[in-house]
């Protein structure tokens, strides 16, 4: 059984900043289009299995079941509706921003 994977607006952002970030403030082009390989790659692989990773913890992101996959540095937070069989990505962050802020612009 596979789900589609959707990327929303906002984490196609964040990927787009992540890319952009290491190739121009770190100079390092060759090894942010690696990381945004690896990044897609994982996400491209939420549509078997996508419950394999622990739900996020607070509220009210628990609630929603809103699940968090690592990958390198980076966490990418994403819901899955079972009956639809349908992933949404949300957000790809870095792992050392404050992500409690990050989510709550989400539902602001």
């Amino acid at each position: 059984m596979s789900y589609l994977v959707e990327i929303s607006q906002q984490a196609d952002a964040d990927l787009r900043g992540i890319l952009d970030h290491i190739a121009r403030n770190l100079m390092a082009p060759d090894a942010a289009i690696a990381q945004l390989d690896r990044l897609e790659e994982q996400i491209e692989g939420l549509d078997a299995l996508p419950n394999r990773f622990q739900g996020y913890q607070k509220e009210p992101w628990r609630s929603r079941n809103l699940r968090i996959m690592p990958v390198d540095n980076y966490c990418i937070f994403y819901t899955v509706d079972d009956i639809a069989q349908r992933v949404t990505v949300l957000r790809v962050l870095y792992g050392g921003r404050d992500v409690e802020s990050q989510l709550r612009k989400l539902t602001e």
